[in-house]
């Protein structure tokens, strides 16, 4: 209701031409309403920041998705769009940029004061998925020898140019970090302490190199809002912010969730994607998959004689291949999502490993049991499977549990074998472990009804 009344008023202010109200109106509203009002009115984009205020203007805009910037962007003057730019945080404007083109990049930095341009192409040298993409200069750091007195006078001119002034770095002469203090911890002190006596040493920091999802982790363990980032002599360049790990935690879990389901990762709104883009992310898994199966074909085709010999045996295949690839894909979703986490590594692959032994070893024998017990009452009720009932139970029994067990360590140490390679453990999906499985289950199986049969009715 909030949004439609949003929408009327706006609505009746432009077609007023009443900017000055509009003005005031649009200021008086929460930035995710303003962001909002942008998804609901994409044509009015410029018309709604253009009477914003521009640090209201650059807070809604930061939250958008890339696309929409995108057609904000295109929507304003140049002067604005200046204005615009050099108002957002650094991180924030260098995520956006990086989503662009490269001409589009060269002009769009052109807009820039001389020192936002020089941060701008700093953070841009960093290499793409790295923390010092998505640090921030916009910090406070303070000296060793001040006393809390000066440290609150500097927080008081400066720190509404920083990001955040929960934490405070203290830093030598040469830039170095030497420790970080929650503010707490200086507003609970005399003013004439000096900073050095308060100092523990004790700190963590993150490497300007550092992969985005390891930093993700260690946000996640230190339970910190902001964590500073050096490069390799110590030297503070940056920090990186809560939000800016929530944001990269979002993406990297619908990257993963996307590639799980067998497709490559969407870098736009899935409604926002040009189909033919669409079904390019999807066909190559689709091909790769396809051929995979074919081998199922050719599997079936090197036991074609004793399917010949024993036609009951078909009947099973579909249970069987669909056990293994159900185990293979809870498995590979069960350790990737671990992963993510940071529950397991690489080096625990030897305990993962043995828990799935005897969990494929448990789940196979439940199965199985079913699939023997199913067997039994259903040629006792419709007498389907001849003289041979229990043998046949049997073999379907063992294979379950093979097949199973199969798929539970295909599904758990594929992703971990792919982290080993330095590949990304959620490109071992779900189909593509199915499909890993259906094969192997067909050999498992053929092979467990020729060693049980042979002589008897193979």
């Amino acid at each position: 209701m909030e949004n439609e009344a949003l929408q009327e008023k706006f609505s009746e202010l432009t077609e007023e031409k009443n900017y000055r109200e509009l003005t005031v109106y649009l200021d008086d509203q929460l930035i995710t309403d303003i962001a909002d009002l942008i998804h609901e009115e994409p044509d009015d984009a410029g018309i709604i920041i253009n009477n914003l205020s521009i640090s209201r203007a650059a807070a809604a805009f930061r939250i958008l998705d890339f696309p929409l910037q995108e057609d904000v962007i295109k929507s304003l003057a140049p002067a604005k769009i200046a204005e615009l730019l050099n108002e957002l945080p650094a991180d924030d404007r260098t995520s956006f940029l990086e989503e662009l083109p490269s001409e589009a990049v060269k002009e769009l930095i052109k807009l820039l004061d001389p020192e936002e341009r020089r941060i701008t192409l700093s953070l841009l040298g960093y290499k793409e998925n790295s923390v010092g993409r998505i640090m921030t200069p916009d910090y406070i750091a303070v000296r060793e020898e001040w006393t809390v007195k000066q440290v609150l006078d500097y927080i008081r001119e400066y720190g509404k140019d920083s990001e955040t002034i929960d934490v405070i770095y203290v830093i030598d002469s040469n830039g170095h970090l030497l420790d970080d203090f929650r503010i707490r911890e200086f507003l609970l002190v005399s003013t004439d302490t000096v900073v050095h006596t308060l100092m523990d040493d004790r700190f963590v920091s993150l490497h300007v190199n550092d992969d985005q999802e390891e930093a993700i982790q260690i946000f996640r363990m230190e339970n910190r809002v902001a964590l500073p980032v050096v490069d390799d002599q110590g030297i503070l360049l940056g920090i990186v912010t809560i939000d800016d790990m929530l944001w990269i935690a979002n993406e990297e879990h619908t990257e993963d969730i996307q590639k799980i389901g067998g497709t490559e990762a969407l870098d736009e709104p899935y409604l926002d994607m040009p189909l033919l883009k669409l079904v390019k992310k999807r066909i190559g898994w689709l091909v790769v998959l396809f051929i995979g199966e074919m081998l199922t074909a050719t599997a079936m085709g090197f036991f074609e004689d004793e399917i010949a010999k024993a036609v009951v045996l078909a009947l099973f295949v579909p249970l069987i291949i669909s056990s293994g690839g159900n185990s293979g894909s809870q498995a590979s979703t069960l350790i990737i999502q671990a992963m993510a986490l940071g529950e397991i590594t690489i080096s625990d692959w030897w305990r993962v490993m043995r828990r799935e032994i005897i969990s494929g070893v448990l789940l196979g024998s439940v199965l199985g049991a079913i699939g023997f017990i199913r067997i039994l009452l259903w040629n006792s009720f419709f007498h389907t499977y001849g003289e041979h009932t229990v043998l046949i139970g049997m073999t379907v029994g063992l294979s379950l549990i093979g097949v199973v067990l199969w798929g539970t360590l295909s599904g758990s140490m594929l992703p971990l074998l792919l982290k080993r390679l330095g590949a990304d453990p959620a490109t071992s999906s779900a189909p593509f472990v199915a499909t890993l499985v259906d094969v192997t289950g067909l050999l498992i199986y053929f092979t467990v009804a020729y060693t049980l049969m042979r002589g008897i009715l193979l």
